[in-house]
């Protein structure tokens, strides 16, 4: 029997306002192998972000570590201690390695002794006699390039070469002093009594010197030895000049410069005297006075052009010739140095010493107080107590690495560490006054072919161009890229801007190299000929577009109608090549007419401003063609992403094109257009290639647009292979490389800040 269907109803479906609502249907599982993609690929995203994040940091950090260590200061330390015997050593020498130490005595005597360490040492290896015996010498002295000096009885200076050479035996280094011949200087004339006042002897390379010293009667006698080597070898001729000069002052300390061309003293009143020998004698006296307490101390620095000038209160002072406008140059005190004694505690300063390596020196007082001074730096970098009493004299290690202090009692040695004393803040961005220099200036100048040199590391000149280079750059790049997106955007016809845009960007793939190349030695003296149409162009140019504007306006609607969007294009270049072939055309005659024949002659003699090929405009120019296409992209993508409701609501309401892209399109793009501005100008300040090739390299502080100017970039791409790799300049263009990097961080971060309060404020439209 068959069962019978059921009577009973289905339940309906649940229904709703809009109908039956029937169930979701079952949603379908994703594939675990698409999944592991999904993840795999997310992680490798990821990783990849924050490697490129650590390779950052990473890049920053060494650069923190490369430059740090130019904050440090100097290191001071007292190593080793000699007792001296009897007499004591007056003037002393030491050796490059810090292991001997030679010195002249009273007796007449040069004693070397061996340094001790922890081989051993402390003992004497070798003593010469330069002074007959019985002979009681006075006033003992070392000079910067190893002459012990002394005045024996008589009226004469005796000087003696006195040095160490280094010599191997297999691997054992074996260092031995060298005594040279003693040399009498006669200074008193026969017959005149009286023992000799303050005096000063510098030996020249010929085995020749300069000596001279302040008789008993207060003039000044000079005797310049001369040695001439025969020419055909073998023979040697001597030869002395002799001058007294007039003196009205009682001299403390004289001392001469490396060549003996210059010889300064001082007094127990507090002038400085300076004389200037020549071939026919000593110039005019110059006198100045360096305050009330009394000149105890004189020393030459590095390349004798500065004087340090220690006196009775402890004061210490920089001196050098500075050139006046009225012509000659005067002695002028640069800088002034707190004592090495602590406040309070002042004592006469009784020796100084000269770094071999740079422009500081150390100074000693009569209280044991000891610093080390740096004069380009302007500071004092360490100060302390030596531990000798009554100091006799003070001497660097060869290597500015160590020093000496001989006392009565003792000979103390001190290692120092100072490896960046020319770096400060001032030095490095502020004004400084260098040696043969009329004023304090900013000046980048890292090296020079001698080692007297004076380091010159300021960058603020790289800074100035640096922003300059970046200006003319944008100052064209701006207009150009900008104005360019906007007419492509939302006025070319769409057939021409499938053709224009690309070959826009093909620019971005130029080589800077090239670009470079082409500025300087194609546009550069190419520019020089035609510099007064360039500037022509700058008025002829814009006024050529407004003048095709108008008569583009003034044709025949309907004709201008029948005519494709955007053919007004090619009015306006017919116009701007027109409006440069005339500029170039009439230069002559406007150079000739307004310029007296030369923009260059005119331009130094009206303004005072000098026309280099490789300028600013060149650059300008050049860097510019590189940045147009970054700003030209970025803006046209910015332009072309305004909604287009915008747009179109605008022409509905009766606005023109131009109205509606001035007003309503160019302030919603505006947050996009000012991205491309600021990385235009990142690329811009990070440009090396064409600032090194298309300028003159030269870092001038000036805003001039006709010369040149050196920027960070080029300025790192030019010195680092010379630098030497922990050095000072090595570390101070790390210190470039980092503000470098802190410009472009600090104005990129303004300028996204900026970005997104326009995006805020225009997101509402």
């Amino acid at each position: 029997m068959e069962p019978r269907p059921s009577t009973t109803p289905e339940p309906a479906p649940p229904s709703g306002p809009a109908g039956p609502v029937r169930p979701p249907p079952e949603r379908e599982r994703t594939a675990p192998r698409r999944l592991w993609a999904d993840r795999g690929a997310r992680w490798l995203v990821t990783a990849g972000g924050l490697t490129i994040i650590a390779s950052i940091l990473g890049i920053l950090l060494f650069v923190l570590l490369e430059v740090w260590p130019l904050t440090a200061g100097a290191r001071v330390a007292r190593s080793v201690a000699l007792a001296q015997g009897e007499p004591p050593l007056a003037a002393v020498v030491v050796d490059e390695h810090r292991t001997h130490v030679a010195g002249l005595a009273a007796d007449g005597v040069v004693r070397a002794f061996s340094m001790p360490g922890p081989s051993g040492g402390g003992r004497e290896v070798a003593a010469v006699r330069v002074a007959p015996e019985g002979v009681r010498l006075e006033g003992l002295r070392a000079t910067p390039d190893g002459l012990l000096t002394a005045v024996v009885d008589g009226g004469r200076v005796l000087a003696v070469p006195a040095g160490f050479r280094t010599r191997f035996e297999g691997s054992e280094r074996r260092i031995e002093p060298e005594v040279g011949e003693p040399v009498y200087y006669e200074l008193a004339p026969a017959g005149e009594e009286g023992e000799l006042g303050a005096y000063s002897v510098r030996a020249d390379r010929e085995g020749g010197g300069t000596a001279a010293a302040q008789l008993a009667g207060g003039d000044l006698a000079v005797v310049r030895r001369a040695v001439r080597a025969s020419f055909l070898g073998g023979e040697t001729t001597e030869s002395l000049e002799r001058w007294r000069v007039p003196v009205s002052y009682r001299l403390s300390h004289l001392v001469f410069d490396g060549a003996g061309r210059n010889l300064y003293g001082g007094t127990p009143g507090g002038e400085v005297l300076w004389w200037r020998f020549g071939a026919s004698g000593p110039s005019d006296l110059q006198v100045v006075s360096a305050g009330e307490a009394g000149v105890s101390a004189l020393a030459m620095l590095l390349g004798d052009r500065s004087l340090v000038v220690g006196q009775q209160d402890g004061g210490l002072s920089v001196w050098f010739p500075v050139s006046r406008d009225e012509g000659g140059e005067r002695l002028t005190r640069i800088r002034r140095f707190p004592p090495p004694s602590a406040a309070g505690r002042a004592s006469p300063i009784v020796a100084l010493a000269a770094s071999p390596r740079d422009k500081g020196f150390l100074a000693a007082d009569l209280g044991g107080g000891l610093g080390l001074y740096h004069s380009t730096s302007h500071r004092r970098l360490w100060r302390g107590q030596s531990g000798v009493a009554r100091p006799l004299a003070l001497a660097f290690g060869a290597k500015a690495d160590a020093a000496l202090v001989a006392g009565e009692e003792e000979l103390a040695g001190f290692s120092i560490a100072n490896p960046h004393p020319e770096i400060t803040w001032r030095t490095l961005f502020g004004k400084v006054w260098y040696e043969s220099y009329s004023r304090p200036e900013l000046v980048w100048q890292s090296s020079s072919g001698t080692q007297s040199f004076e380091p010159k590391l300021s960058l603020t000149p790289l800074l100035v161009g640096t922003l300059k280079g970046t200006f003319y750059s944008l100052l064209l790049a701006i207009p150009l890229g900008i104005l360019g997106a906007m007419y492509l955007s939302h006025f070319m016809h769409p057939v021409y801007k499938r053709h224009v845009k690309p070959v826009i960007e093909i620019m971005a793939a130029l080589p800077s190299v090239v670009l470079g190349f082409l500025a300087g030695l194609w546009l550069a003296p190419r520019l020089e000929q035609v510099m007064p149409a360039l500037l022509l162009m700058v008025l002829v140019l814009p006024a050529s577009v407004l003048v095709a504007g108008w008569l583009w306006s003034l044709l025949p609607r309907g004709l201008r109608q029948r005519l494709p969007t955007g053919t007004e294009m090619f009015a306006f270049v017919v116009a701007l090549v027109g409006a440069g072939w005339a500029a170039i055309a009439l230069a002559p005659w406007l150079e000739t007419a307004v310029f007296g024949g030369s923009f260059q002659r005119w331009l130094l003699e009206t303004t005072g401003l000098p026309y280099d090929q490789r300028n600013a405009v060149v650059v300008g120019i050049a860097m510019g063609f590189a940045v147009i296409p970054i700003i030209f992209a970025i803006s046209e993508d910015a332009f072309s992403n305004v909604p287009p409701n915008l747009v179109a609501g605008s022409l509905a309401l009766g606005a023109n094109r131009w109205q509606t892209v001035t007003r309503v399109v160019l302030p919603t793009a505006s947050p996009g257009i000012f991205s491309a501005v600021m990385v235009g100008f990142g690329r811009a300040v990070g440009e090396t290639m064409i600032v090194l090739m298309a300028t003159g390299n030269t870092p001038i502080l000036d805003w001039n647009p006709f010369n040149g100017f050196r920027t960070l970039s080029a300025n790192i791409a030019v010195e680092i292979p010379e630098a030497a790799q922990g050095g000072t300049l090595y570390r101070t263009l790390f210190l470039a490389a980092l503000l470098l990097f802190a410009l472009t961080f600090l104005v990129n971060t303004a300028a996204e800040l900026v970005r997104q309060r326009l995006r805020q404020r225009y997101s509402r439209l």
